[in-house]
């Protein structure tokens, strides 16, 4: 059994894994390769090769075989539902939470919470991610839009391709930042060192982030951050890059850093366009606890 995604070329071009892993940000680009391997991906009814060139109106049928590994189960799992409506719904994600099911989460996700709150979701991305548009990493606490249906999806999936979602996160970060704003366009992909990790690396996925500093503090920095892309582990990665690693981030970040459950990251604003009314939706979640708590410490000069 599979599930048949079609995608239409604008004007992209370039290596076929490359833009259609930019296009379905909900796929790793090695798992896109994977499926052009077996045969997957079809052009005018062919097997697409794995060398292949997009060119502008390639229409692709991609056949993405079910996820049979795991059973997914609707968990009643507490949920802070921020919106809903027939096609789609808002949700603020507990930091702590893995996105969907995997081998080493088979339970405990946002999708079984999802199953269980929501009566539909869409089916796009098959079985172990109903209703996925976009993730945030289990230590990332905020929000997230998750589509009810096939075509809320799509439009969804559009405008994060098209960059005109507004994702703002508010992050810790070791160090005092001296400048008030700055852009990191840096590209990321899987670190030659270690693959469970990402980094800035030559022939990555092009990666902007944006920050503008909201507070300093002895040797950290409150920062506001924008996202023009949304690659794997982008703000801890471009952070690091730049020498202002995320405090808590048990992977990106120092050893000796603050007390908490993960990176200090949340994602507090979610804005785009509603796929049937065509408003203009913007949402906001407040800090976690912990988040607010290790603020108000450092605002007291408390010696962590």
């Amino acid at each position: 059994m599979t599930n048949k995604i079609e995608i239409t070329i604008t004007k992209e071009q370039g290596r076929v894994d490359k833009v259609l892993s930019d296009k379905l940000t909900s796929y790793s680009r090695s798992q896109i390769q994977q499926w052009l391997k077996d045969g997957n991906v079809l052009l005018d009814n062919q097997k697409v090769k794995t060398n292949y060139k997009v060119k502008p109106n390639d229409c692709f049928v991609i056949l993405v075989p079910k996820e049979k590994s795991l059973d997914v189960k609707a968990c009643n799992l507490p949920l802070d539902i921020i919106y809903q409506d027939q096609d789609l719904a808002v949700v603020n994600k507990p930091q702590g939470m893995v996105v969907h099911p995997s081998k080493g989460h088979p339970d405990q996700t946002l999708v079984n919470a999802l199953l269980y709150h929501l009566d539909h979701l869409s089916s796009i991305n098959g079985v172990i991610r109903p209703g996925i548009v976009h993730r945030i990493d289990k230590d990332t606490s905020g929000l997230l839009m998750v589509a009810k249906n096939d075509r809320s999806h799509t439009s969804l999936a559009q405008q994060l391709q098209d960059k005109t979602i507004l994702r703002e996160y508010t992050a810790l970060v070791h160090g005092n930042i001296k400048h008030q704003k700055g852009t990191i366009t840096a590209p990321i992909g899987r670190s030659s060192t270690n693959r469970q990790m990402q980094d800035v690396v030559e022939g990555g996925k092009p990666a902007v982030t944006h920050f503008t500093v909201l507070e300093r503090f002895t040797n950290f920095t409150l920062i506001k951050l924008q996202l023009e892309t949304g690659r794997t582990h982008q703000i801890r990665v471009h952070m690091k890059y730049i020498g202002y690693p995320l405090a808590g981030d048990p992977v990106y970040g120092p050893k000796k850093t603050l007390k908490g459950n993960g990176q200090f990251l949340h994602a507090g604003l979610l804005g785009f366009i509603h796929p049937t009314t065509g408003e203009q939706l913007t949402f906001e979640a407040p800090l976690p606890e912990v988040f607010k708590k290790t603020l108000e410490n450092l605002r007291k000069s408390i010696d962590f």
